[in-house]
């Protein structure tokens, strides 16, 4: 997911009207209680997880119009409105910017907090205020790094299920996920059928393709490999920011497209008419955007967290784990009313692969819609195309 992609603009401050104001993060201490630890897919246990998460509007009586947001990859809680207080790595980058989705939440807005108690939590082992592998382990009182046990989008689920039943809530309207957030959308929908009663999922499917797979791996590599890695006990030293950096760059070329690649830098060369023939320096303009993109994120993000974030979607498989390997016996587990978004140019959850979602559930007669949005904006169009995403959840909002 490209969070900071220049698509994104911002369109009104933290005192307009649409706006949800200042906003400031909550951190909840989950699975604390003796002899009730969280124990995880893997087989890995934690206890007293650390989960950050933020809210927007209000919680009505009956808790029944709550509407969860799960973030993508690389990205965090702070979903709407303006950090009143950012912190760490998040302090420059979230400087005189909105939230990810902003231009979704708000009074007035597709997601309106004037009706709607919006949640978004941050996922379990990311590096953005939630227990991760940057957090101290408390048998050695250093961070963690890899003995950090691996999590899966079944354990983010379940977590996230955990913070919500503890905020007092025991039905969900509506979750709303993109990318890897559409995962666990997904998921949720699967494991608590009786609490979820809808489910937006953007730019998603039940698996990742071959591809994706493939370039995790390839982005993976990169960071295993960086000298600077140590084994993921770099915390007090130097960061692999080499083998991070690449592996960023593999992901940024994913979420977009040929068609936006081209339109934004086609073979244009950077500053000059001609090149220099060099094959160190940067020459072509894309060469520069990639650059820019890998420098940004390597100051913000955690590079033991990123081995996590991927691995745990190249694990998730939904017909394998609830339905033998039988999307359709899987779809017949759904009650929630679904919409699936996919986009024309999308080659990482490309239309097919959504597609097979969705037929699988009309095979089981569960009620979902499906649009394909034309677009030459590949991955990143659940965040860069506006109007037809803000469109298409208001109206699926109002039923």
């Amino acid at each position: 997911m490209s969070v900071d992609g220049d698509e994104i603009k911002v369109k009104h401050g933290p005192d307009h009207p649409l706006s949800v104001g200042w906003t400031r993060s909550q951190i909840m201490t989950l699975f604390e209680e003796p002899g009730k630890p969280l124990t995880l897919e893997s087989g890995g246990i934690l206890r007293n997880v650390e989960t950050e998460y933020e809210t927007y509007g209000h919680l009505n009586d009956s808790a029944s119009n709550v509407i969860l947001v799960c973030h993508a990859l690389t990205g965090d809680a702070h979903a709407a409105g303006w950090d009143l207080n950012p912190v760490g790595p998040l302090r420059e980058f979230r400087k005189n910017k909105p939230g990810w989705w902003d231009s979704m939440i708000g009074p007035g807005k597709a997601i309106d907090t004037r009706r709607f108690f919006v949640v978004c939590v941050n996922v379990l082992g990311s590096c953005y205020g939630s227990t991760g592998p940057g957090s101290i382990n408390p048998e050695t009182g250093r961070p963690f790094g890899l003995a950090f046990p691996v999590v899966t989008v079944g354990d983010w689920a379940r977590a996230q299920m955990e913070l919500l039943t503890r905020l007092g809530v025991q039905r969900i309207y509506s979750v709303v996920g993109g990318s890897m957030g559409g995962q666990i959308g997904l998921e949720l929908a699967l494991a608590y059928p009786d609490r979820v009663a809808s489910v937006i999922i953007l730019s998603a499917g039940h698996r990742v393709t071959s591809q994706g797979l493939a370039f995790n791996a390839v982005g993976r590599h990169a960071i295993l490999n960086d000298p600077n890695f140590l084994s993921g006990d770099y915390y007090g030293g130097p960061p692999p920011v080499a083998g991070l950096a690449v592996a960023r760059m593999m992901a940024q070329i994913t979420y977009l497209s040929e068609e936006s690649l081209g339109y934004k830098f086609g073979r244009r060369l950077r500053g000059k008419d001609s090149p220099d023939f060099t094959l160190t320096g940067i020459e072509f303009e894309m060469e520069s955007y990639l650059n820019h993109q890998a420098a940004s994120f390597v100051r913000r993000y955690d590079a033991n967290s990123y081995l996590y974030m991927t691995r745990a979607m190249d694990y998730y498989e939904a017909a394998e784990k609830w339905g033998g390997g039988d999307l359709t016996k899987t779809a017949e587990r759904l009650k929630a009313r679904t919409m699936v978004v996919s986009f024309s140019s999308d080659w990482l959850f490309p239309p097919e692969l959504c597609r097979e979602l969705v037929s699988a559930m009309c095979r089981a007669g569960r009620p979902v819609s499906y649009l394909n949005i034309p677009s030459r904006y590949g991955h990143d169009a659940f965040l860069v195309e506006t109007e037809a995403v803000r469109r298409l959840i208001t109206v699926f909002l109002k039923d």
